[in-house]
């Protein structure tokens, strides 16, 4: 008959590489802010922090809705939860809050028409997976195209420059010292982290993004779950695209060039979890480390292309250590 020891012994080689997994990206974001401090004037200035902030703003509350995907559908990154379309989302929002603030449309007719266009993209999606079954990595893909088409044909392949209230706001505003963008990423992240992480909807969620077939005998409806996730995503969405108008003044039309930064930021933010599973926490702690690379970088005058291929490099390594552990998890 065998022992306790012998039953819980399979289980250490995983709890220590996960423990050295984390440990090793806290340290390796340690060294990155050292080097950085040291390298690049001025970096950890409470000026240039905020300002680190500020520009992850974006960024993050798009990676917040593709993290929020990726735990209701699993981490796996072929068969689970994906949202490819999110980038995309952010270009059409924009220019159709552009188009309507251009237009003489009122400013709270304006908000509620664009927070519904991102509520629709992420219904198709969501409708795409859970009514059609479709893999979430082609869905999402071809929404992507399809969203990519109605902004070139909304804005001619052109930037729309707008100007409002609250764009003014979301630029030049600080609110107890604290710029506005950076406001708002805090903000929806403690929202987020609050509604995934410490309510039922929350657990449930996990619960139908790990174990669907457990999730559906409990009598959990698995693919409401789901559609709900996309519909989040789709909502942080067209909330990035407020704040892309306002650093952009407008619409953009580079909107499809964040989409690399997002997963390589949602990704990244699982090894900050933990038992490596994805987190608004661990999101917000990727996010802000993307932040300070290419604030550091900007600092550096180096390349921008160099931050690309770090992210590429990122996604690479976090996708395959997660798979490695799996691999021998199972």
């Amino acid at each position: 008959m065998p022992s306790l020891s012998d039953v819980s012994t399979p289980a250490l080689p995983r709890r220590f590489a996960v423990s050295l997994l984390r440990s090793g990206a806290s340290l390796a974001f340690a060294a990155i802010l050292l080097g950085l401090a040291i390298s690049a004037p001025n970096f950890l200035s409470l000026g240039n922090l905020l300002n680190v902030l500020t520009q992850s703003a974006i960024l993050g509350i798009l990676a917040f809705g593709l993290t929020v995907v990726v735990i209701g559908g699993g981490s796996n990154v072929v068969s689970g939860g994906l949202d490819l379309s999110l980038a995309a989302n952010l270009g059409l929002c924009a220019a159709v809050y552009a188009t309507l603030n251009n237009a003489g449309y009122g400013a709270a007719s304006a908000v509620a028409l664009t927070l519904a266009c991102g509520l629709a993209i992420g219904l198709l999606n969501g409708a795409l997976v859970v009514g059609l079954r479709l893999p979430a990595l082609l869905a999402t893909l071809a929404s992507m195209n399809l969203i990519a088409g109605l902004e070139l044909v909304l804005t001619e392949n052109t930037v729309l420059p707008t100007e409002s209230a609250l764009l003014d706001w979301l630029s030049f505003a600080e609110p107890l010292g604290v710029p506005a963008l950076a406001w708002v990423l805090t903000v929806v992240a403690a929202i987020l982290l609050v509604l995934v992480q410490y309510t039922p909807f929350g657990l449930r969620l996990y619960a139908v993004g790990e174990y669907p077939e457990a999730a559906t005998a409990a009598g959990i409806a698995v693919p409401r779950y789901v559609l709900g996730s996309y519909l989040i995503s789709g909502l942080c969405g067209s909330l990035a695209a407020f704040c892309s108008s306002a650093w952009f003044s407008g619409s953009t039309t580079g909107s499809a060039d964040m989409l690399l930064p997002v997963v390589a930021i949602a990704f990244l933010g699982v090894i900050f979890s933990r038992r490596l599973q994805p987190s608004i926490s661990g999101t917000l702690l990727a996010t802000l480390l993307v932040g300070c690379l290419i604030n550091g970088f900007q600092l550096l005058n180096i390349s921008s292309f160099w931050v690309n291929g770090v992210q590429g490099v990122l996604i690479l390594a976090v996708v395959a250590a997660s798979s490695l552990l799996r691999g021998r998890e199972a």
